[in-house]
């Protein structure tokens, strides 16, 4: 897990929008096969399956987990695709909290939350 301070993450915070934003794009437009691809998973069970906009549909898998890996790789935990919930892993106290953002906010960070607390926890920093 790797450790942000404060100017870490808030240096990381437009790259890190802008991939929260994609995701939750691309998650947004995922919801939109729901139907199909529930049908298509039913009819594989019994020797077929599919549907006319697959492709696209796998396209769009494909660029939500490249989006998400390259959050992960840069160490951002995503915790809501709704909200655009992102936590940056941080020490205070001696302790390991996160730092914590959703799209909407500012261009920095303001609040952090012990690991267990979760967003109901927020604190300002």
């Amino acid at each position: 897990m790797k450790i942000f301070t404060i100017d870490e993450a808030n240096a990381l915070l437009p790259k890190a929008k802008q991939l929260v934003s994609q995701i939750q794009k691309l998650h947004k437009n995922l919801g939109v096969y729901r139907n199909d691809v529930k049908a298509a998973a039913e009819a594989a069970d019994r020797g077929g399956g599919g549907f006319s906009a697959g492709i696209h549909y796998a396209e769009l898998v494909t660029s939500l987990t490249d989006r998400m890996s390259e959050l992960d790789d840069l160490g951002i935990q995503l915790k809501d695709f709704e909200r655009g919930l992102i936590d940056f892993p941080s020490l205070r106290d001696g302790r390991v909290v996160l730092l914590c953002w959703q799209l909407g906010e500012g261009d920095e960070l303001e609040w952090w939350h012990d690991v267990d607390a979760g967003f109901a926890g927020r604190t300002p920093l």
